[in-house]
């Protein structure tokens, strides 16, 4: 796999030492900082500088550069042109593909006992780069059913799971997810106005559970939730989706499954 570019140095410090020569912090903290640093590329995939990228994480310029670069030399972080050139690397895939693998793993007995409750599609997915991918499935046994490919990425704004994930980012990382691509409608039930999926997203924040009703695809709806780790972070998101003819009507009741799922996988993460 070929290796990230490394980025530019920083210019000297005032005392005219260099940002390679400052004294080596303890283990720990040095893995916090890394963490912090990754989070805030995780939380930005539209990228961010230097600059920002220190101001979120609260710290030197200096001491990210340092860190930076090396996370860059393996792979873990990306480096672009322009003022906002940092993104995630290609390096952290494999250990995403890891803990996918996990959590599909955990979450897997629990779809299955919801599909098999209200006899409907029960769909896992994350959260990459602004889009929804879906990593699971199970199917009911209906003839007519919502299906889609795991695998693929969908868009986040028209999705049941998307706007859950949406709904629960920070207010600057959804702005940045916001403005890397436009709002396509989609079908007649889209929302592509900003204001209008803002709207949405807070009644999302509010109840915990968001809504597809026809505006990804005709005749198909869902419900979705996010899925939180032990320390609150979000890991994933589930849905239940249905089509059109089972599902107005039933949104109580598909909710209840939707949330009691939730509860017993977060339980086994």
């Amino acid at each position: 796999m070929p290796r990230a570019t490394r980025v530019p140095a920083p210019p000297a410090s005032k005392d005219g030492s260099s940002a390679g020569q400052e004294h080596p912090h303890g283990g720990v903290q040095v893995i916090s900082r890394v963490t912090a640093i990754l989070r805030a590329l995780a939380d930005a995939p539209a990228g961010l500088g230097i600059a920002e990228l220190s101001r979120i994480v609260e710290l030197p310029r200096s001491t990210v550069y340092r860190i930076v670069a090396t996370l860059a030399d393996d792979g873990f972080v990306t480096t672009g042109p322009g003022r906002r050139g940092l993104r995630l690397g290609p390096e952290l895939a494999h250990l995403a593909a890891a803990a996918q693998r996990g959590l599909a793993e955990a979450a897997r007995p629990h779809m299955e006992t919801m599909a098999h409750g209200v006899n409907e599609t029960v769909d896992l997915a994350v959260f990459q780069h602004g889009q929804v991918r879906f990593v699971d499935q199970v199917v009911g046994n209906q003839r007519l059913r919502a299906e889609v490919v795991v695998g693929e990425l969908y868009p986040a704004y028209c999705t049941a799971n998307g706007k859950a994930f949406l709904a629960a980012l920070p207010p600057a990382s959804l702005d940045a997810v916001l403005a890397a691509a436009p709002l396509v409608r989609r079908t007649p039930s889209t929302l592509v106005r900003k204001s209008e999926l803002l709207r949405e997203l807070e009644e999302v924040r509010e109840t915990g559970v968001a809504y597809d009703r026809e505006e990804h695809t005709m005749q198909i709806c869902a419900v979705g939730t996010v899925l939180r780790d032990q320390q609150g972070r979000v890991a994933a998101a589930i849905t239940i989706a249905a089509p059109a003819s089972r599902f107005y009507g039933r949104e109580v009741e598909l909710v209840g499954v939707l949330l009691d799922g939730k509860e017993r996988i977060e339980g086994s993460l």
